[in-house]
């Protein structure tokens, strides 16, 4: 049986990896900070880890991508889009005001994933402006501080699966600022993914340009621009070996499979960059 490393159960991460599996059987094993996460793959334990990688509004988790740059060295095996919906969820016996309805009043300290959390910047700041916020190292997480915590006013930011899970109520939901709000994973792991076909294939690779070479990123992007090698997103993060130094971060629809992919890769090595391939693996869109 696969055996999957991800955050908590009745997390985002939780409900997307089931998308991505359907029925196929797996042992799912949760654990509370993605470091583990990553750690079980590496030592073996588990055969792949669900990692969260990027948010609409929020962007690149900067987290997560550093530990698959500088911590552990699995390639991506697979990625996937799934919608976080993030929803306030509590005791409606703590916070209901006269009518039976929530009292946002009430409810003194918010919990949730440091992500989640901004995803809900806009409600927070409308409803719940002097309720205190406390990030931990997922929603569900949070969810089961406020269920071993009553009688104190308690809320927190996550799932429908996360309040089914630990039996509390939703006191208002989809409280996340945008409609459009999606969360894009990577299946990480040694062994690649072949449950499912994709139409659709992608690359991520890592860029570090020479130091003494004026217009060296002008010339790696010229490399995938003449052939016609569309780049889905690019940025720039920090080497840590000292300031100023940067590699970036390039994702590329096509395979390495391909004839094209392999050639810019060439010219932009023969300039002197150094590239490290971070997997080409097939790409799944949400379908509603």
């Amino acid at each position: 049986m696969i055996k999957v490393a991800l955050l908590p159960a009745g997390s985002t991460s939780d409900e997307a990896a089931r998308h991505l599996f359907g029925d196929t059987p797996v042992e799912y094993r949760y654990y509370s900070v993605i470091a583990d996460v990553f750690l079980s793959t590496v030592s073996g334990e588990t055969d792949y880890s669900v990692i969260p990688i990027e948010n609409t509004i929020e962007g690149s988790v900067s987290l997560h991508a550093d530990w698959l740059v500088h911590e552990v060295d699995l390639p991506i095996q697979a990625e996937w889009v799934y919608p976080s919906i993030q929803n306030l969820i509590g005791r409606l016996a703590e916070t209901a005001g006269p009518d039976g309805s929530p009292d946002f009043s009430k409810i003194t300290k918010v919990f949730s994933h440091p992500v989640a959390m901004a995803q809900c910047t806009r409600f927070l700041r409308e409803y719940l402006p002097h309720a205190e916020r406390e990030t931990v190292g997922s929603t569900t997480e949070g969810i089961r501080i406020v269920k071993e915590n009553p009688g104190n006013g308690w809320a927190a930011i996550g799932t429908l699966g996360g309040a089914r899970l630990h039996g509390l109520d939703v006191l208002r939901a989809q409280v996340t600022d945008h409609n459009n709000n999606y969360t894009r994973f990577l299946l990480v792991g040694r062994e690649p993914f072949t449950l499912r076909r994709s139409d659709k294939a992608k690359t991520s690779i890592l860029v570090t340009l020479p130091e003494d070479y004026p217009g060296a990123l002008h010339q790696v992007l010229s490399a995938f621009a003449w052939r016609r090698i569309n780049l889905s997103r690019i940025e720039s993060r920090p080497t840590k070996k000292k300031l100023g130094s940067y590699y970036f971060f390039i994702d590329l629809e096509m395979s390495l499979e391909t004839v094209l992919l392999p050639a810019a890769i060439a010219e932009i090595e023969a300039i002197g960059c150094q590239v490290r391939i971070l997997g080409s693996y097939p790409s799944f869109a949400w379908e509603t």
